[in-house]
């Protein structure tokens, strides 16, 4: 069978850790780095488009500008991208369709963080010095997109990181499973045990220790609780230096730039939807309904069965976001034979913000191609398990075209519940999470109410004494007053 010369294919995926404690070092080396780690210089040059995920550790005017520049393809056009840990999966399905549709021949997507060195050199009273665009340098497309993670009613409380949101599902999990807290705490140790095995194999991985999950779950002097029930072996590793590059082209220019076959992946088919943006809307805390439409929507168009998948990366910055996207997908949480990530997850083999789906991908393509033949699953999620994006890759030539689709239409028809903007009363409550001081005293505690009329109110305790009891009891459905400025006490 003959392909279609125009079919895209991904034939560079490089990625780089910095170690060395080193001030000179800033994301565009790493980016730079990681690109010639990617392809040789002639393919470089025959970019005509240079793609940036979102950086957090420097802020540039347009580091694509930069990158291109670097690496002799000064002419490629530029863009930058909004926040979201799915934003490398979407920018591969976008890469997809515009080389298969003509407007691009070689795509570099390309991310990385310094987060490590900027909190490091600053803890010594220092600041980070990097290069500085000025004024002159247009802004790139892209550069102006962002979208709300918040609304009033966590703006109203402080619920407002990832740390704090994401243990909410992990509790709401717990709870639709009935298992006590300390079952529910060891089975998610021993996942996270088993990603860091992973990550023991992984060479770019920026913690290649095996972690027993009693290390992992049980609080230690190097591993103090966050905020119940994650301790700080559950939440993604920002300190690290790392970056990725991924280089897409057609077939035709492949061949034309005599690319090696043997580093051929094909993306077969891709996806994109987002759930609720705000949290109080979901139907759910301990599902998703784009994770789950998206992801099965993925297979079909590439023609897959779940079964028929060999190799998985499912997006890991927390325990529950691998089990809520394990349970949506039908991905059993402890086969041996076909672990839920290739590279470790963003505990082990690091969390460089943005950018963790750009290494995911690059470690799937290398693993992809030393067994040809296989296939694999890309997933990945931005916000509080908000956006979500899918490629399903392999080495073997697709039997059709690229296939990508938007199902965000099935997914807004999905059930949601209304969210309290204010709200006060007595409600019960759903699910919560205790954040922990540095001296591991519970600070407070945000909850989840579900009101009587099944609408939803996002409330704190502020009582210390209250707090420290949401650690210690099973609070589930207990009875909570709410008052009009969102501050909970237990009944």
């Amino acid at each position: 069978m003959s392909l279609d010369p125009r079919t895209p294919v991904l034939v560079g995926y490089g990625q780089v850790n910095q170690r060395e404690e080193s001030a000179t070092t800033e994301p565009v080396d790493l980016m730079e780095r990681a690109a010639r780690a990617a392809a040789d210089p002639r393919v470089l040059e025959a970019v005509d488009a240079v793609r940036i995920v979102n950086l957090l550790s420097w802020r540039y005017r347009d580091p694509g500008l930069l990158l291109a520049q670097r690496i002799g393809a000064s002419t490629a056009a530029t863009r930058y991208t909004s926040i979201g840990g799915n934003i490398p999966q979407s920018l591969v399905n976008q890469a997809c369709l515009d080389i298969q549709q003509g407007r691009n021949d070689v795509v570099l997507i390309a991310g990385g963080e310094t987060w490590r060195s900027r909190t490091r050199i600053r803890a010594q009273g220092h600041k980070l010095t990097g290069t500085v665009q000025d004024d002159s340098v247009p802004l790139p497309a892209g550069a102006d997109d962002e979208f709300q993670m918040s609304g009033p009613a966590e703006i109203r409380i402080g619920l407002d990181r990832p740390a704090y949101v994401y243990p909410m599902f992990e509790q709401a999990l717990r709870i639709a499973s009935g298992e006590s807290p300390e079952e529910h705490r060891r089975r998610i140790g021993a996942l996270w045990s088993r990603f860091s095995q992973v990550a023991q194999d992984n060479p770019h991985a920026w913690n290649q220790k095996a972690v027993p999950a009693e290390e992992i779950w049980q609080p230690g002097p190097t591993n103090r609780m966050i905020s119940w029930p994650y301790t700080k072996l559950m939440n993604s590793n920002n300190m690290v230096d790392q970056g990725a590059a991924l280089i897409l082209t057609s077939v035709e220019k492949a061949q034309s730039l005599q690319i090696p076959r043997d580093r051929w992946v094909f993306p077969y088919a891709g996806t994109d939807a987002h759930d609720t943006y705000l949290i109080g809307e979901r139907a759910r805390f301990d599902g998703s309904p784009a994770i789950r439409i998206g992801g099965h929507r993925a297979l079909e168009l590439a023609g897959r069965g779940i079964d028929e998948i060999d190799l998985v990366d499912i997006y890991s910055c927390f325990p529950c976001a691998v089990q809520v996207a394990a349970n949506e997908l039908g991905l059993p949480t402890d086969d041996p034979q076909r672990p839920l990530t290739v590279t470790g997850g963003l505990t082990f083999a690091g969390g460089p913000w943005n950018n963790y789906v750009s290494h995911s991908i690059a470690t799937m393509a290398e693993r992809l191609t030393a067994q040809p033949g296989t296939v694999g699953l890309i997933t990945a999620n931005g916000g509080y398990l908000t956006k979500h994006s899918f490629g399903i890759y392999g080495t073997e030539p697709p039997t059709g075209e690229f296939r990508w689709e938007d199902v965000q239409s099935a997914v807004d028809a999905e059930p949601t519940v209304v969210a309290e903007d204010v709200w006060a009363g007595v409600g019960t409550v759903e699910t919560w999470t205790t954040p922990h001081t540095r001296e591991d005293t519970a600070e407070k505690a945000f909850l989840a109410v579900r009101t009587p009329t099944g609408s939803r109110a996002l409330a704190v305790i502020t009582d210390p004494s209250q707090a420290a009891a949401t650690v210690t009891e099973d609070i589930a459905g207990v009875k909570v007053t709410v008052t009009a400025e969102g501050i909970a006490t237990l009944e």
